[in-house]
C-alpha cells in the first residue's frame, strides 16, 4: 500500500480526482447506504486506500442535556440513541442510577427487563440483517421480510409497554407495570413464528452458495486486531473472542438462565451477519426462559431521598455490543457528568483501520460496512 499523500476533503462532489492517481468518493450524508452520515472513501482504482467514518451530521448532545435533566427525565433523550434498541441502551443508564441510589429491582421486575431487552435485541439484528444483504446487492425481499417480521414483536412491546418504539418503561428501581393478561400466550405464539421465519432467513439467504460468494472472506477482522482495536458486539464474537457483557457480568435476570455465546473465528463479513441470525434463536431461548420462570411480586422499588454514591460505572450488551455509562453526581436527583461509550463509535473505528491490514475493492465497501450494523445516531448520541 502507497504512502499516505496530503490531500483534503472535498465535502460536495460525488467523485474528486486527488494526487497521485487517488479518487475521494463520498458515500453520503445523501447516499442510500450512508444513513445519517457520510463514508468518505480513497481509492487507488478499484483498491480501497482508506475509509473515514464521518460522524457529526445528527449530534444532538444527549450527554449534556442529561446534566439538565433529572434521573427520570433523562430517560426519554436517551432512548433516541437507538430507537431500534431503546430498552438496552436505558438499561446501562437506569443501573447506574440505582447503583447511586443503593438499591436492587425486584426479581419479577428483572426478568420483565430482560423479556423487553431480548425482544429489542430481535427487531435490532432484524433491521441489520435487511440492510446487510441490501448492501450486499441481494435479493431486496429479505429486508421486506425483516421488517414485516417485526411487527408481531412491536405488537407484543405496545401490549407491554404501551409503545411501539419509545417505552421509557424501565425506571430505577424497578418497571412502571406489570404483564398484562394473556401476554405470555402471545408471546410463546411470537417466538413459534420468529423461529420458522429464522429457518427461512438461513435456507433463502444465509446459506445461500452465491450470498456467501459475495461476504465470505471479505472484511475479514483477526482476533488480535478485533482485540486490539475495541471491536464490539457480535462484530468481536465472531472474530473468536467469546465475550457477551451478558454473560461476563450479568446483569437483570441473565445470571439466572441458560444460554451460550455466538461466537465463530473467521471474523468476515459473512459470519457477521450468520451471527446475528444465530443471536436472533438465543434471543428466542432467553425470552422462553424468563417467561416460563418468571418470579411473583413487586414490581419496583421506592429510591431513597438522596443517592449514597457520587460515581458509578456500568456496562451492558445492546445489540450492537457493549454500552458504558459513567454517571457522576453530587448528592443531586439528577447527574453532575454523564460519559457514554456507546459500541457504535468503536465499530466505526474498526471499519477505518480494515484497509491498513488488507486489500478491499471499492464493490465490498458497502457490505462490510453494513456487516457491522453501524448507527450513526448511536455514535454520534
Amino acid at each position: 500500500m502507497k504512502d499516505m499523500l496530503p490531500y483534503r476533503y472535498h465535502p460536495f462532489n460525488e467523485i474528486v480526482e486527488l494526487e497521485g492517481g487517488l479518487f475521494q468518493v463520498n458515500m453520503g450524508p445523501q447516499h442510500p447506504i450512508s444513513g445519517q452520515g457520510r463514508f468518505i472513501v480513497i481509492t487507488d482504482g478499484e483498491i480501497v486506500y482508506k475509509i473515514e467514518m464521518d460522524i457529526g451530521y445528527s449530534h444532538r448532545g444527549i450527554e449534556k442535556i442529561l446534566e439538565n435533566r433529572s434521573f427520570i427525565q433523562g430517560i426519554i433523550p436517551l432512548e433516541r440513541m437507538v430507537m431500534l434498541d431503546t430498552s438496552n441502551i436505558v438499561m446501562g443508564y437506569v443501573m447506574a442510577v440505582e447503583k447511586l441510589y443503593g438499591v436492587e429491582p425486584p426479581p419479577r421486575a428483572q426478568y420483565i427487563r430482560t423479556i423487553i431487552m431480548e425482544f429489542n435485541r430481535i427487531i435490532s439484528h432484524l433491521y441489520a440483517l435487511g440492510l446487510f444483504a441490501e448492501s450486499a446487492g441481494w435479493n431486496p425481499a429479505i429486508f421486506l421480510w425483516t421488517t414485516a417480521d417485526r411487527e408481531p414483536v412491536l405488537d407484543i412491546l405496545e401490549m407491554i409497554t404501551g409503545a411501539r418504539w419509545s417505552y421509557s418503561f424501565f425506571i430505577p428501581g424497578g418497571v412502571r407495570a406489570d404483564l398484562p393478561n394473556g401476554v405470555k400466550e402471545r408471546i410463546l405464539t411470537t417466538l413459534d413464528y420468529l423461529e420458522n421465519r429464522v429457518r427461512v432467513y438461513e435456507d433463502a439467504w444465509i446459506y445461500n452458495e452465491t450470498f456467501r460468494m459475495r461476504t465470505e472472506g471479505v472484511g475479514v477482522l483477526p482476533r488480535s486486531k478485533a482485540i486490539e482495536w475495541g471491536a464490539a458486539g457480535p462484530n468481536l464474537r465472531v472474530s473468536g473472542v467469546p465475550y457477551d457483557t451478558r454473560k461476563n457480568e450479568p446483569y437483570a435476570a441473565y445470571g439466572e438462565l441458560d444460554f451460550k455465546i455466538v461466537t465463530h473465528t473467521a471474523g468476515d463479513s459473512y459470519r457477521r451477519g450468520w451471527a446475528r441470525v444465530e443471536e436472533i434463536k438465543v434471543s428466542i431461548d432467553i425470552i422462553r426462559q424468563a417467561i416460563e420462570n418468571m418470579p411473583e411480586g413487586r414490581i419496583r422499588v421506592a429510591l431513597p431521598p438522596k443517592p449514597v454514591e457520587e460515581e458509578v460505572l456500568t456496562r451492558v450488551e445492546s445489540a450492537r455490543g457493549e454500552i458504558n455509562f459513567y454517571v457522576y453526581t453530587e448528592g443531586r436527583d439528577r447527574p453532575y457528568r454523564v460519559k457514554i461509550s456507546p459500541a457504535s463509535f468503536r465499530n466505526f473505528y474498526v471499519i477505518e483501520m480494515l484497509p491498513t491490514i488488507q486489500t478491499i475493492r471499492f464493490a465490498d465497501v458497502p457490505p462490510i460496512i453494513y456487516s457491522f450494523d453501524p448507527w450513526f445516531l448511536d455514535a454520534d448520541r
